[in-house]
């Protein structure tokens, strides 16, 4: 198993050199003028020569500078593999492999063949981890994170706050329940207005039997008087 950082060193180094590659044809063919450049295309029979120039002149520049970022690698790989496949099929395929043969200039397919695997390889992901599609997805995933961890302590913060109500809710009722289960009883509460009743009547007993009382004593010596004098009368017959 190769190691990790070895092998994002190498990957920056490839895509180094394969971007610097497009880079280079990419200017020439805007140094040349896209005009010439339509025409050197219309010459080797390519369809839509002036279009052609314009695509394989911009993405090739482009593409190499965005391969050597390391930014939307599957997008630019996909688009410099498409590049050299037309090259490939319309321009290099009927001049055999060796762009060079000897001393002869043979205009072969070796040097897009590789070109055009290596942005396919790109596109698939082997670009390594230093890039700039990483930097963003690490930064990305690190806000995303920063978003749960704060979302995770608010609902932590509600549920404590649910909990402390809670608790302080629960006096609350157990004070009701005792009040419920222990209600004051109305028997008792009634029962010192019966006794302050009673005192009352016999705060106003009391004085009225004093007073038959003094009335009883009142008239028996009344009835006395009466009786001695009879008795006198009695006695002297």
């Amino acid at each position: 198993m190769r190691p990790r950082p070895l092998y994002d060193v190498v990957a920056v180094l490839a895509r180094l050199g394969v971007g610097l590659v497009f880079m280079a044809h990419g200017w020439q063919k805007i140094e040349a003028g896209i005009t010439a450049t339509g025409r050197s295309f219309d010459d080797l029979g390519v369809p839509l020569p002036t279009a052609a120039a314009v695509y394989a002149a911009f993405a090739e520049l482009l593409g190499g500078a965005a391969l050597i970022a390391g930014l939307a690698l599957p997008v630019t790989g996909l688009l410099l593999f498409a590049d050299m496949v037309g090259a490939f099929v319309f321009v290099h395929a009927g001049e055999g492999l060796f762009l060079v043969d000897g001393t002869t200039v043979e205009n072969g397919y070796e040097l897009v063949l590789v070109l055009g695997l290596a942005s396919l390889l790109f596109a698939a992901g082997a670009g390594g981890r230093l890039t700039l599609d990483q930097w963003i997805v690490t930064k990305r995933l690190r806000r995303t994170d920063d978003d749960e961890e704060d979302a995770a302590s608010f609902v932590k913060s509600l549920r404590q706050a649910e909990t402390q109500s809670e608790t302080m809710k629960q006096p609350r009722k157990h004070r009701a329940r005792r009040s419920a289960k222990n209600p004051p009883p109305a028997e008792a509460s009634a029962e010192p207005s019966a006794a302050e009743g009673s005192e009352d009547d016999l705060l106003v007993a009391g004085p009225r039997k004093a007073a038959r009382k003094h009335r009883a004593r009142g008239a028996r010596p009344a009835e006395t008087a009466e009786t001695a004098p009879a008795d006198d009368k009695n006695d002297a017959t």
